[in-house]
């Protein structure tokens, strides 16, 4: 790859990452009509299981050590298992597919908060106030919103992604850095089948719908989402530093509030496309680097 096609890869990444990740609360939205949540992403990780099988005994890369293996399960279960898992069961609970990436997007405070202290990465003024606007913005999409009830669990759930997806980026980061992506990625997408087919057999019926929008979206979630934006992800941490990285959640609402909107008609109020243009600028602070 030359030089040039390098940078423009890496500068268009960020934003690729972003629109992807979105489509995954939205194509979360079309599965739940069709299976309970868990019962999905069991199937959704067989299906990675077997792609990523294919990839490693295509390019036969190192294999993982057994602590690596270790870390790269910790890594699964945190990154792909608590992550995804309350992300289905709050969109299964009627939390709107473009509300259910508000409470994840809390993630850039939270991960400079222990970055600051854990990866001895510092975080600059100027950064803190993008976070701290980031999240003032979080607080208007927010506004007037239930929070008891069904809905009370289902933001309990997004804040169990919340904590999850934060801890997963940091012990991505740290342990799990120098471990060949495609090996590693196998590791956690076959510690993650195996925690979400528990989890189906204890607490749900697995009844599955195999219906047109349910293959598709499927296949989506599984080859781009899980394969795709993970991979990215994981390149985009490799790059830089851990908040900013996580800044670029401050920008999934908005996205996937807009896909939302024109797939399924869920709208905004003008406070929460304010709050919403206010997350845009938190990302623009975090990754400065003044």
């Amino acid at each position: 790859m030359s030089r040039d096609l390098e940078n423009l890869a890496a500068r268009a990444a960020p934003a690729i990452f972003v629109v992807l990740w979105s489509t995954g609360f939205i194509g979360t939205k079309y599965v739940i009509h069709n299976a309970d949540p868990l019962t999905y992403l069991a199937l959704r990780m067989a299906v990675v299981v077997g792609l990523m099988a294919v990839i490693v005994a295509i390019a036969r890369p190192a294999w993982p050590n057994r602590t690596e293996i270790g870390h790269s399960i910790v890594a699964g279960i945190l990154v792909h298992g608590f992550y995804l898992g309350g992300t289905a069961v709050a969109i299964s609970l009627s939390i709107p597919a473009g509300l259910s990436a508000l409470i994840p997007g809390l993630q850039p405070i939270l991960t400079s908060t222990i970055a600051n202290r854990w990866l001895g990465e510092r975080v600059t003024p100027l950064q803190w106030s993008g976070l701290l606007l980031g999240l003032a913005g979080v607080v208007l999409i927010l506004h007037d919103r239930p929070m008891s009830g069904q809905a009370g669990w289902g933001w309990f759930a997004s804040a169990v992604s919340l904590v999850s997806i934060t801890l997963g980026t940091l012990y991505q980061r740290r342990y799990c850095g120098r471990i060949d992506w495609r090996s590693g990625n196998l590791v956690q997408y076959a510690a993650v089948a195996v925690f979400f087919t528990a989890g189906a057999f204890m607490f749900e019926n697995r009844v599955v719908h195999w219906t047109a929008e349910f293959t598709l979206a499927l296949a989506w979630l599984a080859v781009v989402l899980s394969i795709g934006s993970i991979g990215l992800l994981y390149w985009l941490i490799r790059r830089s530093a851990v908040t900013s990285v996580a800044s670029l959640f401050y920008l999934v609402p908005a996205v996937t509030a807009i896909m939302a909107y024109v797939l399924f008609d869920e709208r905004l109020d003008t406070i929460a496309i304010v709050g919403m243009v206010a997350c845009a600028a938190a990302v623009f602070l975090v990754n400065r680097r003044a």
